[in-house]
Parts: structure tokens; C-alpha cells; sequence
């Protein structure tokens, strides 16, 4: 079911695309072009179509994008963390075992005195 969601989004999003293109920010677009679509719906039906067709797209996506988060697969196996997993798998370490101390056997340097000062 997801994977015809997400068909669905993208056929809308790509006429959402096409939609867009078509039309010009200053309100001529695709009626602007063509003489013959002022005869059949005039130009002020043909921008109320193409601002409709966008809201209507727009609306499309966002629903099915919501809608396929529902339908999302999900894997039984990772009921916890990752992290949680991987210190869960981690080997246990002796607790008899002396980890090496570094810098504390070592002596402090003591700076040398300079005769004559």
C-alpha cells in the first residue's frame, strides 16, 4: 500500500509541476497563449482552472504524504536502540583485570637549578 502511495505522490507531484509552469505570475499563462481558449472558456475561467488545479494538487501531496506515514513499513526486529543493542552485545570485561595506568609511575620533572643566579 505504500508503494502505491508514494506512486500517487509522484504522479501528482509531477502535474503539480507541469500546473505551475503553465501558468505566468502576472496572470496570463497559459490563457495568454492561445487566442482560441478566449472563445471556448475565456481567459479569466482558464486561471481560475489553473489556480484550482494547483490547490487541489498542493492538497493532494500533503494528504497522501501523511497518509503513506501510516503505512510506512516497519521492522519487527529493532524493538530497542541501536545503541542500547550494541552495548547489550558488547563483551564483559573481567572485572579482575588491571587496565594499565598511564603517567602514574612516571616521576614529576623537577626543573634544574642554574648555578650562579
Amino acid at each position: 500500500m505504500y508503494v502505491v502511495i508514494s506512486v500517487f505522490i509522484l504522479i501528482a507531484a509531477i502535474f503539480l509541476i507541469l500546473i505551475v509552469l503553465i501558468q505566468n505570475s502576472k496572470g496570463g499563462g497559459l490563457a495568454s497563449g492561445f487566442s482560441s481558449s478566449n472563445q471556448i472558456m475565456g481567459v479569466r475561467k482558464t486561471t481560475d482552472f489553473l489556480e484550482k488545479a494547483t490547490w487541489i494538487l498542493a492538497g493532494a501531496v500533503i494528504v497522501l504524504s501523511v497518509l503513506s506515514s501510516a503505512f510506512l513499513p516497519r521492522n519487527e526486529q529493532t524493538r530497542q536502540s541501536e545503541i542500547r543493542q550494541q552495548v547489550n552485545e558488547a563483551p564483559m570485561i573481567d572485572p579482575n583485570t588491571i587496565a594499565p595506568d598511564f603517567g602514574t609511575a612516571q616521576q614529576p620533572v623537577v626543573p634544574d637549578e642554574t648555578p650562579g643566579e
